[in-house]
């Protein structure tokens, strides 16, 4: 898969050593390992999607062929990518991830445009639409009314920031336990709802189709199915932190990726067996429904509500997990934007005492705490996958870019199937990008507007620096 070069260590060697040492990045601490930085991206990955997407997939595919081939073609667009960014965490582990693959490839700019449209759209977005889901379904089990749902956001927001901020340690010790118990829990009710449910029930007793309602609903549908797989590249967000980065960012980005391909298969394989694509299509809470279908169907109709309880619980631990993994990882772009010169300096600060960027994790916060109080969730996840497609499309052209402008540097790693692996998954993309503005012109052009509104914002501050 990789081609590990025989330098200690197997780390790349960026020829810039100003930029190698880094002012805020020397001294962040290279704790994280290969199962850690797998742990986030898997802990990121797999939040809230999985529970509520497999029902906007069912009823925009409409068929069963084209609701599997969406889960495949997302899995598979998601694995391209990351076996083609592993090439560039390898070659640039520092803190920022895509915001450093930007700047390396293209310059000051588009990186600017990254850490811009990712402070405005993309970091308060994300950690809101987590946090909402978090809190909706924390509320339900505590039998909450819906005024305590965005108290209970942007207080899991505020803890665990707080937490990231004492130590990384910390914030990867949350993300460990919490990977694996969803993974783990994840795993027990597929098994629970093959072996309780009856499959004459579900979608599998239905004719079998693989043409979608409509192509351009199919790639709607994709659109949603990848916000569930967005997160295989934020593992790169934490370069800097990661040790013998050479070797640990390409093995922890395909597995991370590969492990989360399972399970969303075997999941959606699960609610498929007991479901009827109409039923699933409607759910508001599939994988709930799924588990009161499987466990009331042989006489087990007392575990019906028991069932739906357990899972509410799964996607509280499930939300949990994956808004740690993104305080943990976000802020850094934050950080390398502020070392840069680009934004304000003091958000490069670096912990005298915790070895966090404290400043950077606080300001990541707040604003998610800002967004949480002013929109809703749908809003929060269509503005956030709109802005932050265009940047992986980006990152991955900058492996070929970068091949051709700088083949000197050593490589770690090197993209598995070049050029035909990147291809695919650009391709895949610009067809996703291409298909949203024409479904969807109002959002996709709002997102594309606020990315290039950070064009005069970017000279204006070039103007603020000099004076």
């Amino acid at each position: 898969m990789s081609r590990i070069g025989d330098l200690p260590g197997g780390e790349a060697v960026d020829p810039d050593p100003a930029r190698r040492s880094g002012r805020g990045e020397a001294r962040l601490e290279r704790r994280l390992g290969v199962w850690s930085t797998a742990a986030i991206l898997v802990g990121i990955t797999i939040g809230s999607g999985i529970f509520r997407v497999p029902s906007v997939a069912a009823a925009e595919a409409g068929t069963l062929g084209a609701v599997v081939l969406l889960w495949v073609v997302g899995g598979a667009v998601a694995l391209f990518g990351a076996l083609t960014l592993a090439e560039l965490a390898a070659l640039f582990p520092h803190s920022g991830g895509i915001y450093v693959f930007l700047r390396e490839a293209y310059g000051p700019l588009p990186a600017f445009l990254f850490g811009w449209t990712r402070l405005l759209v993309i970091q308060p977005s994300s950690l809101g639409a987590i946090a909402m889901i978090f809190a909706t379904y924390l509320a339900a089990l505590l039998g909450l009314g819906d005024a305590a749902i965005r108290v209970l956001a942007a207080t899991v927001i505020g803890v665990l920031a707080a937490a990231n901020i004492r130590s990384l340690g910390w914030g990867a010790a949350v993300q460990n336990v919490s990977t694996s118990a969803k993974v783990i829990a994840l795993a027990g009710l597929v098994v629970a709802v093959f072996v309780f449910g009856d499959a004459s029930t579900g979608a599998f007793a239905e004719p079998v189709g693989f043409a979608p309602l409509s192509w351009g609903g199919f790639g709607i549908a994709l659109i949603a199915v990848m916000w569930t797989y967005d997160g295989w590249a934020d593992a790169t967000y934490i370069g800097g932190e990661v040790a013998d980065p050479g070797r640990t960012m390409p093995r922890a980005l395909v597995t991370g990726v590969l492990v989360i391909v399972v399970v969303y298969l075997a999941v959606n394989a699960a609610y498929l067996l007991v479901l009827p694509l109409d039923a699933m299509a409607q759910s508001q809470l599939v994988a709930a429904d799924a588990a009161t279908q499987a466990f009331g169907t042989r006489g087990t109709t007392i575990f019906g509500p028991l069932g739906a309880a357990l899972v509410s619980a799964l996607v509280v631990l499930s939300t949990f997990g994956s808004l740690n993994g993104a305080i943990m990882t976000g802020p850094r772009v934050l950080f390398a934007l502020a070392d840069d010169d680009l934004f304000f300096r003091p958000v490069a600060a670096v912990h005298s005492r915790f070895r966090t960027p404290h400043v950077a994790i606080l300001l990541a916060a707040l604003l998610g705490i800002g967004y949480v109080s002013v929109r809703t969730f749908e809003q929060l996840a269509e503005s956030f996958i709109l802005g932050i497609w265009p940047f992986y499309l980006l990152s991955v052209l900058a492996v070929f870019l970068l091949r051709w402008k700088r083949p000197d540097l050593y490589r770690p790693y090197r993209t598995w199937g070049y050029p035909v692996v990147p291809v695919l998954f650009l391709l895949a993309s610009l067809a996703m990008l291409g298909n949203a503005l024409v479904r969807q012109p109002g959002p996709t052009l709002f997102g594309f507007g606020v990315i290039l509104a950070g064009i005069p914002a970017y000279y204006l501050w070039r103007l603020f620096r000099r004076d």
